[in-house]
């Protein structure tokens, strides 16, 4: 990790006068190829998109107050109230949550304002957590404050996500996609080229607290009481696994994992048709293998896939609804949002 954001952070928190407005500003991330690997310590390329959570906020002495600008409500704690309460707030929870996991929180009052789709798989709680950890004074580097985010993650939701959201927004480089090993915490920057487009459509609408998510991570923890991790897994280790859903949901993190390497070697050497494959390949194994699509999601996938001009397309994020993403020709008549590769989050 280079130690110039660090060096910037600290700068920024030390001096930034109490009499100003501050913002800090994080991006959501569209998932390119490697849904569900990331709990597992494999590959994933995700994408940080120019969609924004941004807080904007003047320093205070004692207490946090933030309001959202789209959803209802007003939190206000001290400081020195370092309890565990029940605030009420769907968002105020992950505000306590990371107000927790920050050693010295400096206060502030703000109000949080968001361009992203809530609930369709764009990370906009990842992106949350990092623009609030931001704001209430967190200092250190972009490794660590993604593990403080999905930490907060964890606690606000109880969802066990890993670690791709915010290691994406906190490492991004414009321009580019990341290509992310979450045993190592690596990341590549994958260069998106000119002559294509990336294009999110929203499908349904989606809630992975509550859903079988949980579920999933715990077979896969089963798949590895057989074969080990399933990170350096192959696929001739999957017979080894009795269980034939267990089987299932290690056959498709043992190959998504090999689709990623490919997907990234193709987009580098401009081989989108390829890629295209890759995604469709990507998108069968989530709906077959590990049972995370929707029938509208496969419908939709299916057609978008027809259209003239696309290279590929799949279902995108944790499933269970949400979003579907599609690599294109620049001049592809396609609905849905055309994603620019945005840089990180950042404090202004």
């Amino acid at each position: 990790m280079s130690f110039s954001w660090l060096i910037e952070m600290y700068c920024q928190k030390t001096f930034m006068p109490k009499s100003r407005t501050y913002r800090a500003v994080a991006p959501g991330r569209v998932n390119l190829i490697g849904d569900h690997t990331d709990y597992t310590g494999g590959l994933v390329l995700p994408m940080a998109i120019k969609m924004f959570t941004s807080i904007e906020f003047s320093l205070q002495e004692n207490y946090v107050d933030l309001r959202s600008e789209s959803e209802d409500g007003i939190y206000r704690r001290a400081l020195s109230d370092r309890s565990d309460p029940e605030t009420g707030l769907l968002w105020g929870r992950y505000v306590d949550a990371v107000l927790s996991l920050i050693e010295e929180p400096q206060g502030l009052t703000g109000v949080i304002r968001s361009t992203l789709p809530i609930g369709a798989g764009l990370s906009s709680s990842a992106s949350l957590e990092v623009a609030l950890a931001l704001a209430l004074g967190f200092q250190g580097d972009e490794l660590s404050l993604a593990l403080l985010g999905q930490r907060a993650e964890h606690m606000a939701t109880q969802v066990p996500c890993g670690i791709m959201d915010q290691l994406c927004i906190t490492s991004a480089v414009a321009g580019t996609a990341s290509l992310i090993n979450c045993s190592t915490y690596e990341v590549t920057h994958i260069p998106i080229p000119d002559d294509v487009k990336v294009v999110v459509r929203f499908v349904t609408a989606r809630q992975l607290e509550g859903s079988a998510y949980a579920q999933r991570v715990d077979e896969c923890r089963l798949a590895e009481h057989f074969v080990g991790p399933l990170s350096v897994a192959d696929m001739s280790d999957v017979t080894k696994i009795p269980d034939a859903i267990v089987r299932s949901r290690a056959t498709h993190v043992i190959s998504e994992n090999a689709r990623v390497s490919a997907f990234a070697t193709a987009l580098s050497a401009g081989d989108f048709s390829q890629a295209g494959e890759l995604m469709l390949e990507s998108h069968k194994s989530l709906a077959e293998n590990f049972a995370v699509s929707v029938p509208e999601m496969d419908q939709a996938v299916a057609q978008l896939a027809a259209t003239p001009g696309v290279y590929g397309a799949r279902m995108t994020g944790g499933g269970f609804g949400g979003c579907m993403v599609a690599l294109c020709e620049p001049n592809a008549q396609v609905e849905g949002w055309v994603v620019e590769p945005v840089g990180a989050a950042s404090l202004q």
